[in-house]
């Protein structure tokens, strides 16, 4: 059981990183560690004040409020949060494809998750908060698996995660990745509309499955080249579920080369002994409207060295 801290009645300027953000979503960004239900007892019970007025859950902040938060129990963290950079570590702001007063978007190498938790201290989001200390805001406008590279985008503004959030969930966004498989691929056009569902495995890690009550799932691929025993496709999301690259594939009947999790194991051994020693999924392009200007921006990130030079072999 976590030890607990009284804290005292503290009093919170809205700034442009909560601006628009509502009262509930806010109080749980300030009060880690405090149960759902206890907040919106405060919230009830009027404890908490906006301007020195009651107000309910949903209400939205605007810049320049001020909240009063009171007292409350809060549980101290198991692990106390990271709050330098490893030495001689990775600096992701070398990884920089596009930044503005908006977005941040990066190409994110594999083996590192977008974000802490699991028995992963600093994901991608945490070092950038430490890299980027004059950020007030920098959140992940969505995410990549841990094993997969390539253009990962971040807001600094909530305005533009909101816009953000809009266009993955609505689908206003091109999101193509390079995916090495197993087996001929024969078809130049695929489209897979496959159900997929969430479910823990026996070791209570999480895996994806289709099945018939499982969510809409959408992937167009192209078939970029051939090869004896490989097929380079391209994939492109229209929807974005868990997983559901890697799932599509393995359920049709063509493993990603290094799968991990859904791939084919004995052949992802003989693969690291010849030099494939990662998942073979890129997210190689973007194509979206700015969330703030509407401008159309095209991101590109070309296949990292371990993953070119392996198909430069075949």
């Amino acid at each position: 059981m976590n030890d607990l801290r009284k804290e005292s009645v503290t009093f919170v300027k809205v700034d442009e990183s909560s601006e628009g953000q509502r009262i509930d979503n806010f109080l749980a960004r300030h009060l880690k560690g405090v149960p759902k239900s206890h907040l919106y007892r405060i919230l009830r019970s009027g404890e908490v004040r906006v301007n020195k007025g009651r107000v309910d859950a949903a209400r939205k902040l605007q810049l320049g409020d001020e909240v009063r938060i009171p007292p409350v129990r809060v549980a101290e963290p198991e692990h106390k949060p990271v709050t330098h950079l490893p030495k001689g570590g990775m600096r992701l702001m070398d990884h920089v494809l596009y930044r503005d007063d908006a977005l941040l978007i990066i190409n994110k190498p594999a083996g590192m998750a977008v974000h802490g938790g699991s028995g992963v201290s600093l994901g991608v989001v945490e070092q950038l908060r430490l890299e980027l200390p004059e950020c007030k805001f920098l959140e992940l406008a969505h995410r990549l698996d841990r094993e997969t590279s390539g253009a990962l985008i971040l807001a600094t503004k909530r305005s533009a995660l909101v816009k953000l959030h809009d266009m993955f969930r609505d689908g206003g966004m091109d999101k193509r990745y390079l995916a090495l498989v197993y087996g001929q691929w024969k078809n130049p056009l695929q489209h897979v509309k496959l159900p997929l569902f969430k479910y823990l495995n026996a070791e209570g890690e999480r895996r994806v499955m289709v099945r018939e009550d499982g969510k809409a799932a959408h992937t167009i691929f192209r078939l970029q080249k051939n090869w004896a025993e490989f097929s380079l496709l391209e994939a492109e999301l229209k929807t974005g579920r868990t997983h559901q690259i890697r799932v599509h594939l393995a359920h049709s009947g063509f493993p990603i080369a290094g799968d991990d999790k859904y791939g084919d194991f004995p052949l992802n051994k003989d693969l690291a002994k010849r030099g494939l020693k990662r998942m073979f999924l890129h997210a190689w392009q973007l194509t979206l409207p700015h969330p703030l200007t509407n401008e159309v921006l095209t991101i590109s990130v070309p296949l990292p060295p371990e993953l070119q030079n392996f198909i430069d072999k075949l």
